[in-house]
């Protein structure tokens, strides 16, 4: 007589948990399931070969009870036992687990309930993830970034102190030279050198990636440089008006610089002769439609006069360039009643020429 699938209850049964045993030992991570009184119904081949246990002493052992009781663990017994009356999902759940076969291991377990239609019966999958090594990598890897931190703040600290060492030089050695020319460029050095310092003090650069608030950092900014070109002397003021807005390390560096570079410009050629004034250096938030801000340093000095023959001048290529790194644009309004240079970024800046001072 022919036999077709489903006249025999008991050899669909067979053929069923074959079937079953075939699809659960093709899992890679440990896997377990459990029937509602959390006794172990079948284990994945790869349950025994990472815990090295065997089939007598697993398949039909209540699950704190295998590998000597070592997952009775008050805290997970709650989870499962709440996980099948509940219909919850255990997504993680970590667990020190020391193993007599294989050591201490970190374990990682997830778990869900499986319910049939039409029966009563609840069974639950457990996989069970060994995190050992990615947590050791962790921790390695955190110490790492310790160390490289504190190499940063190292380098930071001795680049600092160099710069100071070399600003120095410059400026006594601009006091004995005979050369007017010479000395001039000795100074302009000099003043770049304070001002490179000056942006590495105010701004953190152990990550290129954070964010740093723009006020704070470019009145600390704006504070050094007058206190290291101005002085105590109250005929040229130097004022920060900032909104609220951030921006990544990376890009405050060339912000700082340019700042740096536009004061240093307005306090050589704005105010001659001890003339009094004021620069106002001011960052401002575009509207979202225009997506970027505005930087604009401000004087009320002399203005740029014209010069027949006009060259670029150092401050004016650094500006240049800095503004193109961040894609910006520059635009320089000048009179009688002072000098505006602005640096704006936008969705699509359109460059203008910067004259020089």
């Amino acid at each position: 007589m022919t036999h077709f699938p489903g006249d025999d209850p008991l050899a669909d049964t067979r053929l069923g948990n074959a079937l079953t045993r075939a699809i659960v030992d093709t899992i890679h991570e440990p896997f377990l399931v459990l029937d509602s009184d959390l006794r172990v119904i079948v284990a994945s081949r790869s349950f025994y070969d990472k815990f090295q246990t065997d089939k007598d002493s697993t398949q039909g052992a209540l699950f704190y009870e295998i590998d000597n009781g070592q997952y009775n663990v008050p805290a997970l017994r709650s989870f499962l036992s709440n996980i099948i009356p509940g219909r919850e999902v255990l997504k993680e759940y970590k667990i020190i687990h020391d193993s007599v076969t294989v050591g201490q291991r970190t374990l990682l377990l997830s778990a869900r309930e499986v319910v049939y239609e039409n029966s009563t019966r609840r069974h639950l999958l457990l996989t069970i993830g060994d995190i050992t090594e990615r947590e050791l990598l962790d921790r390695e890897k955190e110490k790492i970034s310790e160390q490289k931190d504190l190499m940063i703040q190292e380098m930071k600290h001795r680049m600092a102190n160099s710069l100071q060492l070399i600003a120095s030089i410059l400026i006594l050695k601009s006091e004995v030279v005979e050369s007017p020319e010479v000395r001039t460029h000795l100074q302009d050095a000099h003043q770049r050198i304070i001002s490179i310092a000056t942006v590495e003090q105010f701004l953190d650069t152990t990550s290129l990636h954070e964010e740093v608030e723009v006020c704070p950092y470019l009145t600390g900014l704006c504070e050094s440089l007058a206190k290291s070109m101005i002085g105590t002397t109250a005929l040229i003021t130097l004022a920060v008006e900032a909104d609220g807005g951030m921006i990544a390390s990376a890009e405050g560096i060339s912000l700082g610089l340019i700042t740096a570079e536009l004061v240093i410009n307005a306090l050589k050629h704005a105010f001659p002769s001890g003339k009094r004034g004021t620069i106002i250096v001011r960052y401002e938030v575009l509207p979202q439609q225009e997506q970027g801000w505005r930087l604009s340093v401000i004087d009320d000095g002399v203005g740029i006069a014209p010069h027949p023959n006009h060259k670029e001048g150092l401050g004016t290529t650094i500006v240049q360039s800095l503004a193109r790194q961040l894609g910006a644009s520059v635009a320089v309004e000048t009179g009688s009643r002072g000098t505006s240079v602005s640096i704006q970024q936008q969705s699509k800046p359109v460059a203008t020429p910067l004259q020089s001072q």
